[in-house]
């Protein structure tokens, strides 16, 4: 790591509460949303009003740090004008860049505010150095947020082929969807997560508790998971409940609750050609977000120093006290 320069670490944050964390706890650019379906975490109690945002602008800005506006979702047709308003407020407000995912804004922002920032959201799914060149060729994209699907060797070889920056997330939630092409909670509550930029809306979940105390989640209409007396539960999400099918009883058949954890890949990743990591949760509380950042914080300098960093205390942050290193390591990963 000394022959090449130290990566950003990207944090989240949901509240302006979190990203005072955030930014206090050593995070070199934070990213959050607007209140609305504008961004892919669109859930009661999070997100920012304009003037949130730019008072959060101020704090971040005064702490050396960055603010990246997640402008994240697909707007449906006849509704694109609070999705540029959006892109138009971030802008007014002085953010350092703003993340796209949908092809048409990249194109009104990059036409309407040619000086600003863009970044290819993950959520655009771009895993390939065809696909990156052309938004960088025609939108003049900064940086491009990788989908969590290629393995380190990948991304030198998308790298050495493009001309943006890279970020990579390496640490928090990892679906068994494409990045983007998710439709199962829309199926279930016609809500889509890349749309409506909320996956299974708290509003459609419901629990029925038996006589013996074992909790039934319903999604809608929908048994995704039974949870015995003592047992603990996640965030009832329909690719990570549990079922009955192919005569078995109740058992992982999408995903199993896990986290992606790339501590270890982190020298690895940075000689690829990193140069930004990226931690997922905007959902996550002000405890995880400031113990997630410090060690990664730590981690990142220790690396840097040419030390190993302890990074045990992350396994208890991790869903289901389980981790993974995902495709990042090798494909077959499940």
């Amino acid at each position: 790591m000394d022959k090449v320069q130290k990566p950003e670490l990207i944090c989240p944050a949901g509240t302006p509460a979190s990203l005072r964390t955030a930014v206090d706890g050593g995070a070199d650019a934070i990213y959050c949303g607007f209140v609305g379906s504008t961004n892919a975490r669109n859930f009661p109690g999070l997100n920012f009003s304009l003037d949130e945002m730019a008072k959060s602008v101020l704090y971040a800005h005064d702490r050396g740090a960055k603010l990246l506006c997640a402008i994240n979702s697909f707007p449906t047709a006849g509704r694109t004008d609070i999705w540029k308003k959006a892109i138009d407020d971030a802008i007014s407000i002085g953010v350092d860049a703003v993340i796209i995912a949908d092809i048409g804004m990249a194109d009104y922002m990059s036409k309407k505010h040619p000086n600003a920032r863009i970044h290819l959201s993950v959520q655009a799914g771009a895993s390939s150095a065809e696909s990156i060149n052309f938004y960088c060729e025609r939108f003049d994209i900064k940086r491009v947020v990788l989908p969590r699907i290629l393995t380190v060797g990948e991304i030198k070889k998308v790298h050495d082929a493009i001309d943006c920056e890279i970020e990579a997330f390496i640490f928090g939630n990892i679906g068994m969807m494409a990045e983007g092409r998710c439709s199962l909670t829309n199926y279930v509550t016609g809500k889509s997560t890349n749309m409506d930029g909320v996956c299974s809306p708290a509003n459609f979940v419901h629990y029925e508790e038996d006589i013996d105390n074992n909790l039934t989640t319903r999604l809608g209409e929908f048994a995704i998971d039974c949870i015995a007396c003592g047992q603990s539960a996640g965030y009832p999400t329909i690719c990570k409940g549990r079922y009955n099918a192919d005569h078995r009883d109740a058992y992982y058949a999408f995903e199993e609750p896990i986290s992606l954890n790339l501590t270890h890949l982190l020298p690895d990743l940075i000689k690829a050609g990193v140069s930004a990591l990226k931690i997922e949760g905007r959902q996550r509380s002000k405890s995880y977000i400031r113990s997630v950042v410090s060690s990664f914080r730590n981690a990142i300098d220790g690396y840097a120093r040419g030390e190993t960093p302890d990074i045990s205390d992350l396994l208890a942050l991790t869903e289901g006290h389980k981790q993974t290193e995902g495709a990042f390591k090798s494909k077959i990963w499940r």
